[in-house]
């Protein structure tokens, strides 16, 4: 059973742009009620803009709402939460589907506390907020008998697998965090659930995405001027294709959505991640797989 059902209602966290954006435009063309969530107001601003090319003429109409907050406060969480409970219409109150997509990049010099604390507060705290505050209405909708199956995607990284160094250590152990966090959750809700009636929840793990994080802009992009709209790198994925594969995943009910991309296959993937746990239970060094040493090994490791 799928989630992307005309009359359920969505909220997606990171909805203006990236997957967030697509999410929300696939969600509208199901007939969903979709309220967007998004700390730009000019790029929620342009959200009815850009998913006017993904309408769906042959499924009822959807609606879409937009709220201006910032994930990392939790203040800006119970405001949410009174929005969803007094809105009118079919989202007064229900949550079929929670995305929990926010997030930042950047780097965190070893030497600076802050930059740690502002990727953690909006990559980590924003789901924790997000799982807090709205996990009740989630499973208050399941729980209706008219909307027995809901959803949770969490949206993660692959580094929050493999570690890699050189990037940002902070955005790494987010994304690790949320990993863990995820997983948890998962575990508790799966207990005590029937098959009918349940709450799936799932981590999507984007492989390279032509997003604002990957220099992708939004505006632009859907712009009327096709000369000045970025052009998409070969081995990236639009977010769009992130979407149908995570559509595809759930509908599947797999809690690991670890996409592809055009330069990196799923057997590309099982390897790294395979080779990352093994520095554990093998004994070697830490991050074994960027270490020169390593290297011979590691290339024979991935031909196999």
């Amino acid at each position: 059973m799928s989630v992307f059902q005309a009359g359920y209602t969505a909220v997606i966290t990171g909805g203006a742009s990236g997957i967030g954006l697509a999410l929300t435009a696939k969600c509208l063309a199901s007939g969903m009620h979709v309220l967007v969530v998004d700390n730009n107001a000019a790029l929620l601003a342009a959200v009815p803009m850009h998913v006017a090319r993904f309408a769906n003429s042959s499924s009822p109409a959807g609606s879409l709402t937009t709220h201006t907050m910032d994930v990392s406060k939790s203040d800006d969480w119970t405001a949410l939460k009174t929005a969803v409970e007094v809105a009118d219409g079919p989202l007064k109150g229900r949550v079929n589907l929670l995305v929990l997509n926010a997030g930042v990049a950047g780097s965190s010099p070893w030497t600076d506390a802050a930059a740690f604390r502002r990727i953690l507060d909006v990559n980590l705290w924003g789901v924790i907020h997000g799982i807090a505050t709205l996990l009740p209405s989630v499973q208050a909708t399941a729980a209706k008998s008219d909307a027995p199956w809901t959803s949770i995607v969490v949206t993660g990284s692959k580094q929050g697998f493999t570690n890699p160094p050189g990037t940002s250590p902070a955005y790494n152990a987010s994304k690790a965090a949320v990993r863990s966090i995820t997983e948890q959750l998962a575990f508790d809700l799966d207990k005590g659930q029937s098959a009918q009636k349940k709450t799936t929840v799932h981590l999507l793990v984007p492989g390279w995405t032509f997003t604002g994080l990957g220099g992708n802009d939004p505006i632009k992009q859907h712009g009327d001027d096709v000369e000045q709209r970025p052009r998409k790198p070969e081995g990236a994925w639009w977010p769009e294709q992130v979407v149908e594969y995570l559509a595809d995943a759930m509908k599947a009910n797999r809690f690991y959505v670890i996409c592809p991309d055009n330069d990196v296959d799923e057997e590309m993937d099982r390897k790294r991640i395979l080779w990352s746990a093994g520095d554990i239970t093998e004994g070697r060094e830490p991050l074994s797989r960027w270490r020169p040493e390593y290297k011979d090994a590691v290339d024979a490791w991935m031909k196999q």
